[in-house]
Formats: C-alpha cells, sequence, structure tokens
C-alpha cells in the first residue's frame, strides 16, 4: 500500500448523514442476513440504493460510492452462509457465480473482516480462515444484540481491492447506545491514545495518534499485519467505510515506532465519523476509538481535556483482546 492512504472513497454525492435508528427494544429470530444486491442503505438495513448502471454485479456505481455499501461489487458478492452457533462464515463468489478460491495477501492477510453495530458500537477487525470449498470461518465476532455491518476487506487474485458489505441481525435484547461525544483522547487499557489534527471536508489533512502508557511515551511499538497502526473510519448512519494505513513502514529506516502514527486523510463530506485505532504493543492488539464531527467549527481534535474510554459500556466485548 501506498505511505500515505487518503480517506478518499467517501462520495460526495451522498445524502447528508442519518443517524442511526436504533431504540429500546426486542430483536427476536435466529442471526438473520440483510442482503439486497446493492446493499447501500443510509438508515438501518431497510432499503438500498440502486443504480441503472450496476445490473447484478457486472458493473456498479462503485467509482461513486464510499466502501462497504455494496453487497455487490465489479462481479464479486459477499454471501453469508449457515454456521454452527458461534461461528460467522461466509464465501465471495466471483463473476462466474462460484466462490472465490484465490486472494492475494494484502497487509500480511488475505481476508480483512471488520465488523460494527449500526450504532458504531462492537467494533472488531479479526481475520477468518479460508476452506478448500471457498467458504471463510471464523467465531463469530458478533457477540451483542442489534443489527451489525460486516465488511469484507480483500483483493481477488488478479482483481482490484474490493470492500464489500452486508447487513447482520442477531436477536435480544437491544438498547441503543448513543455516539460518544467527539475526545481528543482514548484510554484502553492503561494506555492513552491522543488524537491530533483538523479535518475539513475536501481537505488533505494529517490525523496524528501518539501513544502513551501510563504517561509514559510508547516508543517500542510492534509491527501488526505490517504497520504500527491501522486506522479503521465508519461514517454514521451509512456506515460508509474506509481502512487506512499509516505513514512510512516498519523498518524503512525513517519511520519510528512510536510514540506517533500519522495518517493523510481526506474527508470529502462533513459529518460525524467513528476512528478505529489498531496498534500492538507487548504481543497484544488494542484498539482506541474516537467520534470525530468532519466540517464543524466547533469541533476539533487540538489537546483538551476530555476523554473517551475505549471500555465497552455493558461489558460485551474484551477491551485490550489480542485481535484474531
Amino acid at each position: 500500500m501506498n505511505t500515505a492512504t487518503k480517506l478518499s472513497g467517501f462520495a460526495l454525492g451522498l445524502a447528508a448523514v442519518f443517524g442511526a435508528a436504533y431504540g429500546v427494544g426486542q430483536l427476536t429470530g435466529p442471526v438473520t442476513v440483510v442482503a439486497t444486491e446493492h446493499d447501500s442503505d443510509g438508515v438501518g438495513h431497510g432499503g438500498d440504493v440502486r443504480d441503472e448502471e450496476a445490473g447484478h454485479g457486472e458493473g456498479t456505481a462503485a467509482g461513486h460510492l464510499p466502501g462497504g455499501l455494496l453487497v455487490s461489487d465489479r462481479g464479486y458478492t459477499l454471501v453469508p452462509v449457515g454456521a454452527p452457533a458461534g461461528e460467522f462464515a461466509f464465501r465471495i463468489t466471483g463473476p462466474d457465480g462460484r466462490p472465490v478460491t484465490g486472494y492475494d495477501v494484502t497487509h500480511d492477510e488475505r481476508m480483512h473482516l471488520i465488523v460494527a453495530r449500526r450504532d458504531l458500537s462492537g467494533f472488531r477487525h479479526v481475520h477468518p480462515e479460508l476452506a478448500g470449498d471457498g467458504t471463510w470461518r471464523i467465531a463469530s465476532p458478533l457477540d451483542s444484540p442489534g443489527v451489525w455491518r460486516a465488511f469484507a476487506d480483500f483483493t481477488p487474485t488478479g482483481g482490484e481491492p474490493l470492500t464489500l458489505g452486508v447487513d447482520v441481525t442477531v436477536p435480544g435484547a437491544l438498547t441503543e447506545r448513543q455516539l460518544p461525544a467527539p475526545a481528543s483522547s482514548a484510554t484502553v487499557d492503561g494506555y492513552t491514545v491522543t488524537l491530533s489534527g483538523s479535518p475539513q471536508p475536501g481537505r488533505t489533512a494529517t490525523l496524528t495518534l501518539t501513544v502513551d502508557r501510563d504517561g509514559v511515551p510508547v516508543t517500542d511499538l510492534e509491527p501488526y499485519l505490517g504497520a504500527y497502526g491501522h486506522l479503521v473510519a465508519l461514517r454514521r448512519g451509512d456506515l460508509a467505510y474506509l481502512h487506512v494505513h499509516p505513514e512510512g513502514t516498519p523498518g524503512d529506516g525513517r519511520t519510528a515506532p512510536g510514540p506517533q502514527v500519522s495518517f493523510a486523510t481526506e474527508f470529502p463530506s462533513a459529518g460525524a465519523y467513528r476512528l478505529y485505532l489498531d496498534f500492538r504493543h507487548r504481543g497484544v492488539v488494542r484498539t482506541a476509538e474516537f467520534t470525530v464531527h468532519v466540517g464543524d467549527p466547533g469541533s476539533t481534535t487540538g489537546p483538551t481535556d476530555e476523554h473517551a474510554s475505549a471500555e465497552p459500556e455493558d461489558g460485551h466485548g474484551t477491551p485490550g483482546h489480542e485481535h484474531d
């Protein structure tokens, strides 16, 4: 990947950011997959956006859409399949309709599976295993009731990088989780990660994340998937997706292993975004989370006394867990 990967996938032509349609309630029944041919809904999972050019996977409007909004793109389709309780499984079918079995290694893995609830809680970044029949399997990262968005981030052999997305409903009692307020710091397992930078829509900006542990700068971050940090951004409402890697590469002779990790970013649209930074130290991968309001003159990511905890609010998930 280029040393400066931009958040340039977000489309200017999409509608304004919609609020997440969550309320206190009950979801019943088995895990349900909601997957339209071109699943790019704006609120919840009830609708989809179609384009006359996007006919059954043979061509799509993906050049005008953010990543992860489509279940089918350029002939490739994300197809969840039945799996035993506690397991999540899916296939990628190709232009010929058959399961894809050939994938390029990208950032040390052939498949990156990212999941988040539609209220932007419960984020996980994991790496399933590929079976000979083209089925990807992993212990289910969907650990609480709600409507989840699952993103498959991959490069088919001989093809271009793709990110496909599908909604999955996990039954059970559901309580809305409000998006945390913007804050410049997040804490996880004794680590404090500070975010600095002032992103504005339509402009390239550098976001820098600085990692401290118990007040001491961490200068020995460990490579994780070929980098010192990985940043995923999801836009509130439609969950437009971008997987971003930092400037520089471990071992290139000029990139320090912390405490700072910088990303060249570009947010073409205003709105609220949730950022998730994965970093590894002392053999454990942790995730620091931030809310950023792009285009809000009253909101910056400069130094502040606010802190946003990366600990889960209801006990679901395990902060500081090592990613699969």
